[in-house]
C-alpha cells in the first residue's frame, strides 16, 4: 500500500503534466478506452480477467507498445478485457496516482475473485509483445468449467435443476480458453461442464458419438441438442443463448462508451514532461483500489537517481569465467570502444549504450524479475579485441561500441545492429533474446574456453515474426 508521502509525491507528478492531451487509441481501436468510473463498471466489478494499460500520449515507450497492444487485444476479443486510460487527461491523474503509476506505460491484470468488484491487481512484468501480453492474461482466466465423470455428473446435472446445463465432450485432459470464455459469458445464466470421451456411459446417456462435442440441456424436461456448428466462439455463443441470454458484461464494449464528454480544453503553456514520470523504471506497486486520493502538491517534481551502472569485466580471465566458459548461460556484453582509460570519457554512443543497459538491469532488480547478467568490457586488458576479431566485428576505434549477446553452453550469439542506443531499442533486443526470437550465429570454434559448446542451437528463422505466435496462440484459443 502506497504512503500518504507516496501518493502525494505521485499526485505532483500528474500535476505538472500537460493539460488534457488525446489519448492514442482511436474509437476504432480493439483497446477499450477507461475513465476512473468505466474502469469500476467495466473492469473492477467484470467476471473477466482483465488487463489495463495506463499511459501518457507524449511517451515514446507507450506509442512504441501500441501495436504490440493492439495486436493483443485483436487476440483476446472475447476471451479478456484490453483496456487503456489516459493519465494525462486531468480527469484521470488522480485516478491514475491512487492505482500507484509511477512510470509510463504501467500494464496492471486484473483477475477477479469471489468478492465481487473487488478483483486482484498486479503488475505486468513480462516482455512487451502480443505473446507476452496474451499468454500472461490468458493464464489468469477464471475457470468456471466443472471437470465431470460418469460418477458425478448426474449429481451436477441435478444441482439448480431449472437452470440450463451445457456439457462439452473432449479427448483433452486439460480446459480450453475458449469454453473457460464462454462459461464466463453465461457465468449464472448455463452451468457448463467438461467430460472426457473416457467416460462412456455418459458419452451413451447423451448419444454422443464423436468428440469434440457440445451438448446443450435447456430445462429439466427438455430434451438435449447437440450443436452441429462451427467450432467457434461467435456461433456457439449464438447456439448456447437459445437456453439464456450471456451476461451483459459479455461484449465489454457498450458500457465503455459513456465516458463523459471532455471539457473544451484550456490554452495553457504546457509543462516541461517530468523526467522522474517519463524516464523512470516502470516500477509500479499494486495499489488498493481503496486507498485516498490526496491533492496534488505544488512542489517541483523529483527528478530520479540514475540507474547504478552495470558490472565491468576488465580482464580476459573475467570475461572468460563469466561469459566463455563450457557451461555459461546468456551474456550481454557491452564492448567499449578505443584506448579507454578509466578515467577518459566514452564516445556518446558508447554512453548511451551503458545508460540503457543500466536502466534495463536496474528495472529487473527492483521488480526482482530474473534476467541475464548486462556487463561492460573496457577495451583494454579485457579481451574485448580479441572478441571483436573471433566475432568479425569492427576493430576498436574512437567511436566503436558493440552490444552482442552469447551463450557458451549452447553456442550461439547475437549482434544489437541498430544504429542508436536508446532505451526502447535495446530493451526490445533484449526481450527477443529473452523470448528466443531473431536470429542467432554459431559461435567460432575456439572461442569457449576449456571444451566445445554442450550443445548447438540451431540458428532462429528470422521469418518467424510475433505476428505468427500470435496468430498460433489464438488458433489455441479456438479450440475446443
Amino acid at each position: 500500500m502506497l504512503s500518504s508521502a507516496s501518493i502525494l509525491f505521485v499526485a505532483s507528478l500528474f500535476a505538472a503534466l500537460p493539460v488534457q492531451a488525446d489519448g492514442i487509441y482511436t474509437k476504432n481501436s480493439p483497446v477499450l478506452q477507461l475513465n476512473a468510473q468505466t474502469y469500476n463498471s467495466l473492469i473492477a466489478k467484470s467476471n473477466y480477467t482483465s488487463i489495463v494499460e495506463f499511459y501518457a500520449p507524449w511517451c515514446g515507450h507507450c506509442q512504441s507498445l501500441k501495436p504490440a497492444y493492439e495486436k493483443a487485444a485483436k487476440n483476446l476479443d472475447g476471451l479478456a478485457k484490453v483496456a487503456a486510460i489516459n493519465c494525462d487527461d486531468d480527469e484521470n491523474k488522480p485516478f491514475c496516482g491512487q492505482m500507484g503509476v509511477q512510470g509510463f506505460p504501467t500494464l496492471k491484470i486484473v483477475t477477479p475473485t469471489k468478492k465481487a468488484g473487488k478483483p486482484r491487481v498486479e503488475d505486468y512484468q513480462g516482455a512487451r509483445t502480443a505473446k507476452g501480453i496474451v499468454d500472461a492474461v490468458v493464464d489468469r482466466i477464471p475457470n468456471h468449467v466443472k471437470r465431470a465423470s460418469d460418477k458425478d455428473l448426474d449429481k451436477w446435472l441435478g444441482q439448480d435443476e431449472e437452470r440450463p446445463k451445457a456439457i462439452l465432450f473432449t479427448e483433452k485432459g486439460t480446459t480450453s480458453t475458449l469454453i473457460r470464455a464462454l462459461a464466463i459469458d453465461f457465468l449464472g445464466a448455463i452451468d457448463i461442464a467438461q467430460v472426457r470421451n473416457k467416460e462412456t456411459a455418459s458419452l451413451k446417456k447423451f448419444g454422443v458419438t464423436e468428440v469434440p462435442a457440445l451438448v446443450l440441456i435447456p430445462g429439466p424436461d427438455a430434451e438435449p441438442k447437440i450443436y452441429e456448428g462451427e467450432l467457434k466462439k461467435k456461433p456457439i455463443t449464438e447456439f448456447l443463448s437459445e437456453a439464456a441470454k450471456p451476461n451483459p458484461d459479455a461484449s465489454g464494449r457498450a458500457a465503455s462508451d459513456s465516458k463523459p464528454k471532455p471539457k473544451p480544453k484550456k490554452k495553457s503553456k504546457p509543462a516541461s514532461k517530468p523526467t522522474s514520470v517519463a524516464d523512470e523504471p516502470d516500477i509500479n506497486p499494486t495499489a488498493s483500489q481503496d486507498q485516498e486520493t490526496t491533492e496534488p502538491s505544488s512542489k517541483p517534481a523529483h527528478v530520479p537517481i540514475p540507474a547504478p551502472p552495470i558490472p565491468t569485466l576488465s580482464t580476459p580471465e573475467s570475461v572468460e569465467a563469466s561469459c566463455l566458459a563450457p557451461k555459461s548461460g546468456t551474456c550481454v556484453l557491452a564492448l567499449l570502444p578505443g584506448a579507454s582509460e578509466p578515467d577518459a570519457a566514452l564516445p556518446q554512443p558508447a554512453t548511451d549504450a551503458l545508460a540503457s543497459l543500466a536502466d534495463i538491469a536496474h528495472k529487473h532488480a527492483q521488480r526482482g524479475a530474473h534476467l541475464f547478467p548486462l556487463y561492460a568490457v573496457p577495451a583494454i586488458n579485457s579481451g574485448s579485441a580479441i572478441l571483436r576479431d573471433a566475432l568479425g566485428l569492427a576493430a576498436d576505434d574512437a567511436h566503436s561500441v558493440e552490444l552482442i549477446a552469447l551463450n557458451a553452453r549452447r553456442g550461439w550469439w547475437r549482434r544489437y545492429s541498430a544504429e542508436e542506443f536508446g532505451a526502447i531499442a535495446v530493451e526490445s533486443w533484449i526481450d527477443a533474446i529473452r523470448l528466443g526470437e531473431g536470429t542467432k550465429e554459431k559461435l567460432p570454434e575456439g572461442i569457449i574456453i576449456g571444451a566445445e559448446a554442450e550443445t548447438t542451437e540451431p540458428v532462429a528463422d528470422a521469418e518467424t515474426a510475433e505476428a505468427e505466435d500470435a496468430e498460433e496462440k489464438t488458433a489455441e484459443h479456438d479450440e475446443l
